[in-house]
């Protein structure tokens, strides 16, 4: 029946046989059977020829109204159906260090929703070098790590330069002083990142080469639970600019002091993915979107 509608409708829009049937690509006799065969199931008359041209009847003008209305829901139908189809829950697993949750996962999720809403997104967590193997052996799609991978059969893509900052209570005996210095840490009470850690080695690397020797409170692997402790242990840390968001350093109370050594723990947070892996051009397109979302969202530096 949705092809006689179309029939009909055109042979209206077109006031003529001749144009229709080219149109509808349909000899001018198979064309004219089709509105005979309708006429005849509704046994009304649908146009009366004037001349070269085709009017419709008054009979015909309801029929032309129904029809149209018939062909617009048809047509409401079959792109549902159609953004139904393509709408089937795409999922992407990735992976992502667990510092990396802590700074860089929120906003880079929100990218990716925002650019695939349909899209479901699976998390895996690890160290780096554990994420790194997930997408070495597929058990991941794509990795986010923070820092820089260079490995046979994946390819890697910077995302964002990130460095360590002092934070320290509003009211620390530092908090007036910028910038501070590197020999300001010896002895000073400090929590730092747990063992194990990327931070950890990376700032344990840092005193190293100082020879600064801190007065360590506490060792936690949560960025969360060292911005409230600071405060009540009146204590200094190390953090990653990506995390140290404006309104999350003014509800603590504390402050981040500029400090020229810190620019030597520079590092690149970087998306991973196999270099077999086929990209939709979809993902290839979030991939490019997300850098700009990110250097935005964090108030970050573009690579």
């Amino acid at each position: 029946m949705m092809e006689d509608f179309l029939v009909f409708t055109t042979v209206v829009e077109q006031s003529s046989m001749n144009k229709a049937s080219k149109l509808l690509n349909l000899s001018q006799p198979a064309l004219s059977r089709k509105i005979a065969k309708l006429e005849e199931e509704w046994g009304v008359a649908l146009f009366e020829r004037k001349g070269k041209r085709l009017e419709l009847t008054r009979v015909g003008q309801e029929a032309y109204i129904y029809a149209m209305e018939q062909c617009q829901r048809h047509q409401h139908f079959l792109q549902s159906v159609s953004r139904f189809k393509t709408a089937e829950r795409r999922v992407v697993t990735l992976g992502a260090s667990l510092t990396t949750i802590q700074t860089t996962l929120p906003p880079l999720v929100t990218a990716l929703m925002n650019k695939l809403p349909d899209i479901e997104v699976k998390l895996i967590t690890g160290k780096t070098h554990e994420i790194v193997s997930y997408v070495r052996d597929k058990r991941v799609d794509l990795g986010v790590v923070a820092s820089s991978i260079s490995e046979q059969g994946l390819k890697c893509i910077p995302l964002f330069q990130d460095h360590l900052e002092l934070v320290v209570p509003r009211n620390h005996v530092l908090a007036g002083e910028q910038p501070a210095a590197m020999e300001d840490l010896n002895g000073l009470p400090m929590i730092i990142f747990s063992k194990g850690t990327w931070y950890r080695k990376l700032i344990d690397h840092l005193f190293g080469r100082y020879g600064i020797i801190p007065d360590v409170r506490m060792e936690i692997d949560s960025f969360e639970a060292i911005v409230r402790l600071l405060p009540t242990c009146r204590a200094a840390a190390l953090l990653p600019q990506s995390y140290l968001r404006p309104q999350l350093l003014k509800d603590n109370e504390l402050v981040a002091l500029p400090m020229k050594e810190l620019e030597q723990t520079r590092r690149e947070t970087c998306l991973i993915y196999g270099s077999s892996l086929e990209l939709t051009q979809e993902t290839k397109d979030w991939i490019k979107d997300i850098k700009g979302c990110l250097i935005n969202a964090l108030e970050l530096e573009q690579i």
